[in-house]
């Protein structure tokens, strides 16, 4: 079974964008010497409280200030980029990290309506995801003999000759898109597991073997959060899951404030319910605990790859938590 971490670059209440992907580029260091086996940072625009809106170029980062771990996005939307500037990036990535690069894909668009006239999409840009991975795809490898049409006759340099392995996010239709592609899928855990199993079902049932991939591949994308106490587990989720609300009242996903202002505060029903809905999918715990219900889900699911992502207030409860895990998980650095 391998581990690995998303970091979403987001910012803590009285922190600096800058501040905070300072932090994911030391966080990602920190992530290496426990033994998880990836690092993928994410694509958001124009959002308050998330820095990471440049993933190539934050990759580009971590890939330089690390030296084994792989290293990748989870992931770029490719909706809102031309397929050529896609493999033209990652090309240049794999080019100076050889064999550390990969290419999570996702087919989101931008989450408002301002956001989207300035990425010049609509929401319907999303439905050509299917067509704009058949060409991103095609710029990689070695041409066929003789193209003279399409993306086989263009030269993405530095991707022409490369292979970057791709993964694709079950975002949507994502899951069978990455089924008829035969390739990974990263899916993200459901509060409703059934929902998640169905999903796993249909992508497996689907897969049509590739290149890349003989058989189907799938990384469990899950948030978790490991602490002394079950208690203390909790309370480290809870900035993330009060963002998330304060994100679907008002519109914007703010920075995180520290989750002992926010368990102090009195919500009103329809915050308290946002709150709650954040929450359900969450996983967290003590050791033990923790333990227990990752063996349940990996039993259940059949995944090859847990994809873990937590971000709370303190940057040192997350360390610790990490930490936890890959001691759970029998990292080589969850020893120490």
């Amino acid at each position: 079974m391998r581990w690995s971490v998303l970091d979403r670059a987001l910012i803590r209440r009285g922190q600096s964008a800058a501040g905070a992907l300072r932090e994911t580029v030391e966080f990602a260091g920190e992530i290496e010497r426990l033994g998880y086996h990836r690092f993928w940072v994410a694509e958001h625009h124009a959002v308050p409280g998330i820095a990471g809106s440049a993933p190539t170029v934050l990759a580009a980062a971590v890939a330089a200030a690390t030296s084994r771990i792989r290293v990748g996005t989870g992931g770029v939307m490719l909706p809102n980029h031309r397929p050529l500037v896609v493999a033209e990036q990652f090309g240049v990535l794999e080019s100076l990290f050889p064999g550390r690069i990969d290419m999570g894909l996702g087919r989101s668009v931008g989450f408002t309506g301002p956001v989207r006239r300035a990425l010049g999409v609509e929401k319907s840009a999303a439905d050509r995801f299917g067509e704009q991975l058949t060409e991103l795809l095609g710029y990689f490898g070695d041409p066929p003999a003789g193209a003279r049409t399409g993306p086989a006759a263009l030269s993405a340099m530095p991707a022409r000759g490369l292979r970057v392995p791709a993964h694709v996010l079950a975002i949507g239709s994502g899951a069978d898109i990455a089924a008829a592609h035969g390739l990974p899928v990263v899916m993200a855990l459901h509060a409703d597991t059934d929902r998640t199993l169905a999903a796993l079902d249909r992508y497996r049932a689907g897969f049509r073997p590739s290149a890349q991939c003989e058989e189907p591949y799938v990384l469990l994308a899950v948030n978790a959060a490991v602490a002394a106490t079950p208690e203390r587990a909790a309370l480290l989720q809870l900035p993330e899951a009060w963002a998330t609300a304060r994100s679907r009242i008002d519109g914007a996903f703010p920075p995180l404030d520290p989750p002992e202002e926010i368990a102090a505060r009195v919500l009103t029903e329809r915050e308290r319910g946002y709150v709650e809905q954040a929450r359900a999918a969450q996983l967290h715990g003590d050791g033990p605990s923790v333990a227990r219900r990752l063996d349940d889900l990996l039993a259940r699911t059949g995944a090859d790859e847990v994809l873990v992502t937590l971000t709370t207030h303190d940057p040192a409860d997350r360390r610790d938590s990490y930490r936890r895990l890959a001691a759970l998980a029998g990292l080589p650095g969850g020893a120490a």
